[in-house]
């Protein structure tokens, strides 16, 4: 099997973790670590016993692949720059500042028969895993996804944050086109929004509700479906999915047939999203989360944000 050299841009909290992840995968020999604060390289690097770098341009003739794990705002150039100089790509979330941005970098894979991956984790929870095998015709989708604040992250607002996480599996569950959005939010801590609710309507009639948060006391990460005869409770965070009857619109709390925890909480999807792009380059085979992906959940994300400016 074919040696794959990785990368890592960017080694704060994130990224490191993707460099841990690329020294512990098959088949991969983790090269180097890249980070504008070169001390942060060094230290990294030498946990992992790789070079260390201040220009990401100095792997160009050096990786396979790479992770792109630094603030939004530098996410195309620097994915733009890897691409074409031939390099299979890892962005995390959000793909890019702007929908056009995405659609450039989308191009450029598909010209170079490239992989660009876009790091939405959640599609990795065995959880979503399970949801997708019992999902059958839903009506309502609510989705709860809370934080306590951090100054990480508040370079966006709170949707591209942390809703566009179930912006994406929403959006993967609908299949279907958006008719119509309603939203609002409000900055509590930071200069962005810190809250932020949305009501999604589709054209087959499904709709979805999203709340985020990343000023709250606790974290949660749920999600509910409704369909006409049953319903089902996930538990991002506890990898737990509940099934349960519906009957005249109200839940039936019998759910013990229905009802398992068949995957352990310490699993570890950080590893099988790495796991699932290197995959992807061996075979050929389509990443698990695309380019395309990652734009539609850019998309409504930034639709969202305007709803809320505008009102």
């Amino acid at each position: 099997m074919e040696t794959l050299r990785a990368g890592v841009i960017g080694v704060g909290y994130l990224g490191n973790f993707h460099a841990q992840k690329y020294r512990h995968c098959p088949g991969v020999e983790l090269y180097g670590v890249v980070d504008t604060n070169y001390e942060r390289a060094l230290e990294v690097a030498s946990k992992y016993q790789v070079g260390a770098y201040a220009d990401y341009r100095d792997l160009f003739d050096k990786v396979d692949i790479v992770s792109i794990v630094v603030p939004p705002a530098q996410h195309y150039l620097i994915a733009r720059d890897f691409l074409e100089n031939g390099i299979h790509t890892l962005v995390e979330k959000p793909v890019t500042e702007t929908v056009e941005q995405a659609e450039l970098l989308i191009q450029i894979a598909n010209t170079s028969s490239l992989v660009l991956q876009v790091g939405h984790l959640e599609r990795f929870n065995p959880a979503i895993q399970m949801l997708r095998d019992q999902v059958r015709n839903p009506l309502i989708i609510e989705t709860t996804r809370t934080a306590t604040y951090q100054e990480r992250g508040t370079e966006v607002d709170v949707v591209l944050d942390l809703m566009i996480h179930d912006i994406d599996i929403v959006l993967s569950l609908a299949e279907c086109d958006i008719k119509s959005i309603k939203a609002s939010g409000s900055a509590i801590k930071s200069d962005k929004l810190d809250v932020a609710t949305a009501s999604v309507l589709f054209q087959n009639g499904l709709r979805a509700d999203l709340s985020a948060s990343r000023v709250a006391k606790t974290q949660e990460r749920s999600m509910r479906v409704c369909e006409l005869n049953r319903y089902l409770c996930l538990d991002y965070i506890n990898h737990r999915l509940e099934v349960g009857r519906m009957e005249n619109g109200k839940e039936i709390r019998d759910t013990s047939a229905l009802t398992f925890d068949s995957t352990p909480a310490g699993t570890d999807i950080l590893q099988s999203e790495i796991i699932s792009f290197v995959d992807s380059v061996l075979t050929g085979e389509a990443p698990a989360v695309s380019g395309e992906d990652g734009k539609k959940a850019l998309e409504v994300a930034i639709n969202i944000s305007r709803h809320i400016a505008r009102n």
